[in-house]
């Protein structure tokens, strides 16, 4: 696995001493690891994935011309060929193309034992939050899912500008009070999955671990098999929120904010269009309304504004009801667009 990730709380998250959540399996292997700059983050990953691809290119060329030269290494050459794309079953037919070329004095082996770290398909992946992903990179992430190349991209949204202390994004939903807006926002929420979706070939999923651990996992898994761009946006709980309940419930206020309507699941998959399967799911069930106010009730980013402008609160919560409700609609509506092809 190769990451690049955004400067923020994720790298500090990531790669602080004396702790890292990221450790090699029994054979040494584990992910490569490196942040740049903020703003540039899926210009990083991607460039990491452009110098990986000229790399296996080229030891595409080389297996080909050993297939030629040397007919014992045919079958095991073939299955790493067949497999490029393919990251679980690249692992397995890279080993064994090395135990078949281990004695191989050609040029072509040496090469390609030179350069074996690259032989297994990698898994390329972008990491940065919603300032990032949704506003001061956004141009930059949107040049990547648009490329149509095989890197995926998690957006851990905190709604908010979590590393720089609290100030509003473009992620920020109507009525949140953030810094400059500290009177509440009264814009909705960037749609950054429609966006994404719009190109058609982008797989798209909205994530909320603490609400649905295994949609997470399925989500996670599909963008990683989908041989082309992919999109997660995970709700992150974040202590700009001041989250009532403490930081140690985040995983109940996303089963809330869930529950509610506040934040909805959903998985687009393009590789299903066309197919007896729908290409679009919405995971979520139907929101309880009669709960979404408790959960606004519950994060001083909303209800500090109820507090200090009752009247104004009313208006711009209300408001965000709206959208939310809107949204749901709007996310039906996909069922039926992106649905199981007729047969």
């Amino acid at each position: 696995m190769q990451i690049g990730n955004a400067t923020g709380c994720s790298s500090i998250w990531a790669n602080s001493s004396p702790s890292t959540p990221y450790t090699v399996d029994q054979n040494g292997r584990g992910p490569a690891w490196s942040n740049s700059l903020f703003e540039d983050a899926a210009e990083f990953g991607y460039g990491m994935l452009l110098g990986q691809k000229a790399i296996r290119d080229e030891l595409k060329t080389k297996v080909e011309a050993l297939i030629e030269k040397d007919a014992s290494v045919k079958e095991a050459g073939q299955a790493w060929l067949d497999t490029m794309t393919k990251g679980a079953e690249n692992r397995v037919a890279t080993d064994k193309l090395l135990a078949a070329i281990a004695d191989n004095t050609t040029e072509e082996a040496a090469f390609i034992k030179d350069n074996k770290q690259f032989l297994a398909k990698k898994s390329n992946w972008v990491f940065g939050g919603d300032g990032w992903g949704y506003d001061i990179g956004f141009g930059g992430l949107d040049h990547v899912i648009a490329s149509d190349k095989d890197i995926n991209v998690l957006v851990i949204d905190t709604e908010v500008y979590s590393n720089t202390g609290g100030q509003s994004s473009k992620a920020t939903p109507t009525g949140a009070v953030a810094q400059f807006a500290a009177g509440g926002k009264e814009t909705k929420k960037k749609d950054l999955a429609s966006i994404a979706m719009s190109y058609g070939y982008v797989y798209v999923a909205q994530i909320a671990m603490g609400a649905d651990y295994n949609q997470a996992v399925k989500a996670i898994s599909e963008a990683e098999a989908y041989d082309g761009p992919s999109l997660i946006i995970a709700y992150a709980p974040c202590i700009n929120h001041g989250i009532r309940k403490g930081m140690g419930k985040v995983m109940t206020e996303e089963e809330l904010a869930v529950k509610s309507g506040y934040w909805h699941l959903f998985r687009y998959n393009p590789a299903l269009l066309g197919t007896d399967k729908p290409a679009f799911t919405l995971d979520s069930k139907a929101p309880q309304a009669d709960i979404y106010q408790d959960f606004l009730d519950g994060e001083v980013r909303y209800n500090s504004l109820k507090r200090a402008n009752p009247a104004k609160a009313e208006r711009l919560q209300s408001k965000q009801k709206e959208e939310s409700a809107e949204r749901y609609t709007y996310l039906n509506k996909l069922i039926k667009l992106y649905g199981p092809a007729e047969q």
